[in-house]
């Protein structure tokens, strides 16, 4: 009978060690798409025909910011009606009629940001491209960056399943 049993032991031990099942839900370690508001902002001034907004996150964005993540920024262009915001993917460069050129660019780390506006022109002329701005950061897992319209803000935000509730508001 005891040769029975560890006989059965044995082959239980070898079956279970050979189980393979479907990998578990993802852990704390998932990339997690963020969104984020910066809301009526002035840039201030860097140098002739340059302003940005210059400033470091109150918290760290994402674990794996640069390996998994793609960071895209929106600016707030206008609004069709109360409810709806036409948001615009930057960087981008704005064409006027008389030849002058402005130019909207950022650059972000874990921990800090920099969005800019360059102009082959005074600014202060056009005081609704530096002044009460507002933006909207959007880190999303690079995978799916490849696979959605990014120009679309509505399509992105759709795309990762974030409500309008659920974009966090950063105050500088």
């Amino acid at each position: 009978m005891k040769k029975i049993i560890t006989l059965l032991a044995v082959i239980g031990m070898f079956g279970f060690q050979g189980c393979e099942g479907p990998e578990g839900p993802p852990g704390s370690d998932a990339l997690v798409p963020e969104a984020f508001e910066i809301k009526n902002l002035n840039l201030g001034k860097v140098a002739d025909n340059e302003y940005n907004l210059k400033s470091t996150f109150q918290f760290e964005i994402g674990g794996n910011l640069f390996d998994d993540e793609t960071v895209l920024v929106y600016r707030l262009t206008g609004l069709i009606n109360s409810n709806t915001p036409i948001w615009q993917l930057i960087p981008r460069t704005i064409y006027f009629s008389n030849g002058d050129e402005l130019d909207y660019d950022y650059d972000f780390s874990k921990v800090d940001f920099i969005i800019t506006a360059r102009g082959n022109y005074n600014l202060l002329n056009t005081p609704s491209y530096i002044n009460n701005q507002t933006f909207r950061v959007v880190i999303i897992p690079s995978n799916l960056a490849a696979a959605v319209n990014k120009n679309n803000y509505n399509e992105v935000m759709s795309v990762l399943k974030i409500s309008e509730s659920q974009i966090q508001k950063i105050d500088l």
